[in-house]
C-alpha cells in the first residue's frame, strides 16, 4: 500500500505559514497599483493562518482586521502592526473604503452575514467553509457572487493539494468503472450529549458578547461553553463534525463524481439535542446517476466513532482504517483515499500496472490573490463550494430527525415529505444582523 510521506498535520501546519506548495513561484515585485487591500474578519486561529497565508503574496496588504474578541488581535497586531483593528465588523466595513478583498474566517453562524455584506460592497472573498450555517445562506451566497462577478474561494485548502486532485483523475479516469457507493467518516468529536450549564458567568474584558452573538438570539455567557472554540458543537454557531469536516473529506467526492443535490437523505443515529450536535453521527445520500456513476448512487457519512461496515472496511485490507477518509466501491474495483495521503487501488494485484496520475498542486490562497488580480481563476469559487456546502449541510439537518428518509426538492429548497425539517433550511437572523441579500426569495 503506498504511502504518503505527508500527514495531515505537517499539510495543515505548513499550509498555516503559506508553504505548502512550494514549487509555486512567489519571486515577483508588485507595482503599487497591482497591490489588494485586504481585511481579515477574524484574527487570531484559523484566522491568522488564513492571513499570514494570503499576505505571503507581495500583491497583498493586510490594513484592517475585526474580531469581536480584543484579546484576540495581540498577535497580528505584532505581526502587522499598522494595521486598524475593529471589534465589530459593520463598522470596518463601513470606514474601510479602499478595500479590494477580504476573508472571513469566524465562527460558521457568522460566514454568511459577513460574506454577503462585503459582497454587497462589491468586494472579493475568501471565506471558510462551510460557507454558511443553512442551506439558503449557501443557495444565496452563490446566486449573488455569480450575478456580481465577484472572485471568490471557500477555504477547503485541501482542494488544491495534488493527493486531492489524484482522487479526482483517478475516478474521472474510471480506473475502478462506475462509483455505485461511497463510505466517507471523520472521527472528530465535534458534538455535546450534556445539557447546557445552568449558569451565568461574567464577560471577559474585551470580549464583545452580543458581537460574537451576532445573528443568534441573545443568551447569557458561559465560560467554556461557546467562546472560544466550543461553539464547533453547538446548534445555533457551529455545524458539529459533519459541517466542520465533511466540507474537506467530501469535496473530492462530490467533485470527482460530479455530484449535483441529493434526492434522499437519511440519519440512522447522532441526533442533537436542544442546544448541541450530535455525536457519532451516520448519514446515507441518494444521488441522481452522472457520467461516472451508476443509477442511484449513495454517499454515507460517518463521525465519531462510527465506522462503515466490516464487509465494507475489509475491501481495503484488515488493517484499521485511518482516522479519515473515503473509500469509492466501482464496478471495477475499489479506492482507498485516506484524508491527505496516497490513494491507493484494489485489489492490488488488478492495478499492479496502473499508473496512478501525479498532479501539480496549487497554493489555493495564491491562487484567490490572483485571480482578484485578474489572473486565473479560483478553483473553489461558490459556484462550486455553496452546492457541495448545501450537501454537507442537508446531512447535518437530516440528524435532527433520525430514522427518517427526507425527499430533498432542490429547485423549490424544501423538503416534501416533512415539513417540518423546512425550518432548519433556513434561519431568523436577529435585528441589526441580516443583510438585503439573504433576505431575498
Amino acid at each position: 500500500m503506498r504511502q504518503s510521506s505527508l500527514n495531515r498535520r505537517s499539510v495543515l501546519k505548513l499550509m498555516a505559514g503559506g508553504l505548502a506548495f512550494p514549487y509555486v513561484s512567489r519571486g515577483y515585485a508588485a507595482a503599487p497599483s497591482e497591490t489588494l487591500n485586504h481585511a481579515s474578519f477574524g484574527a487570531s486561529g484559523m484566522a491568522f493562518a488564513d492571513i499570514e497565508s494570503l499576505t505571503a503574496s507581495p500583491h497583498l496588504k493586510l490594513v484592517a482586521v475585526a474580531d469581536v474578541d480584543l484579546n484576540r488581535a495581540a498577535e497580528v497586531k505584532k505581526r502587522f502592526p499598522g494595521i486598524r483593528v475593529y471589534q465589530d465588523y459593520r463598522e470596518l466595513l463601513d470606514k474601510e473604503k479602499d478595500l479590494h478583498s477580504v476573508n472571513i474566517s469566524t465562527p460558521d453562524h457568522m460566514h454568511a452575514p459577513i460574506t454577503m455584506r462585503a459582497m454587497e460592497r462589491g468586494l472579493n472573498v475568501y471565506t471558510q467553509k462551510p460557507l454558511a450555517q443553512t442551506v439558503y445562506e449557501a443557495r444565496q451566497l452563490a446566486r449573488f457572487a455569480r450575478e456580481k462577478g465577484l472572485v471568490t474561494q471557500m477555504g477547503i485548502q485541501i482542494h488544491s493539494h495534488p493527493v486531492h486532485k489524484a482522487v479526482v483523475a483517478i475516478i474521472q479516469d474510471h480506473a475502478i468503472g462506475r462509483v455505485k457507493e461511497v463510505h466517507s467518516w471523520s472521527g472528530k468529536k465535534w458534538g455535546d450529549s450534556a445539557p447546557r450549564p445552568d449558569r451565568v458567568d461574567p464577560v471577559p474584558a474585551g470580549l464583545s458578547w452580543d458581537g460574537w452573538l451576532g445573528v443568534a438570539a441573545a443568551r447569557p455567557f458561559i465560560a467554556g461553553w461557546y467562546h472560544p472554540g466550543e461553539w464547533r458543537k453547538r446548534l445555533d454557531f457551529g455545524t458539529g463534525t459533519f459541517g466542520d469536516m465533511g466540507c474537506h473529506i467530501l469535496d473530492p467526492v462530490f467533485g470527482a463524481l460530479g455530484l449535483t443535490a441529493p434526492v434522499e437523505v437519511y440519519s440512522t443515529g447522532g441526533a442533537p439535542n436542544r442546544h448541541s450536535w450530535g455525536l457519532d453521527s451516520v448519514v446515507r445520500y441518494t444521488f441522481p446517476a452522472t457520467a461516472h456513476t451508476i443509477e442511484k448512487p449513495t454517499l454515507t457519512w460517518y463521525d465519531g466513532d462510527r465506522r462503515p461496515p466490516a464487509e465494507v472496511a475489509s475491501l481495503v485490507g484488515k488493517g484499521p482504517l485511518s482516522d479519515q477518509g473515503s473509500i469509492y466501491v466501482g464496478t471495477e474495483g475499489v479506492l482507498y483515499s485516506p484524508y491527505i495521503d496516497a490513494p491507493v487501488l484494489l485489489p492490488a494485484d488488478r492495478f499492479a500496472a496502473y499508473k496512478y496520475p501525479q498532479p501539480q498542486g496549487d497554493d489555493h490562497y495564491l491562487q484567490f490573490v490572483e485571480a482578484c488580480r485578474g489572473n486565473g481563476k479560483t478553483s473553489a469559487p461558490f459556484s462550486y463550494a455553496g452546492p457541495l456546502t448545501e450537501m454537507v449541510l442537508l446531512g447535518c439537518l437530516s440528524t435532527r430527525f433520525p430514522n427518517k428518509a427526507l425527499a430533498w426538492d432542490a429547485d423549490a429548497l424544501k423538503v416534501t415529505n416533512l415539513e417540518e425539517a423546512n425550518r432548519f433550511v433556513r434561519r431568523e437572523y436577529r435585528e441589526g444582523y441580516g443583510t438585503a441579500g439573504l433576505a431575498r426569495g
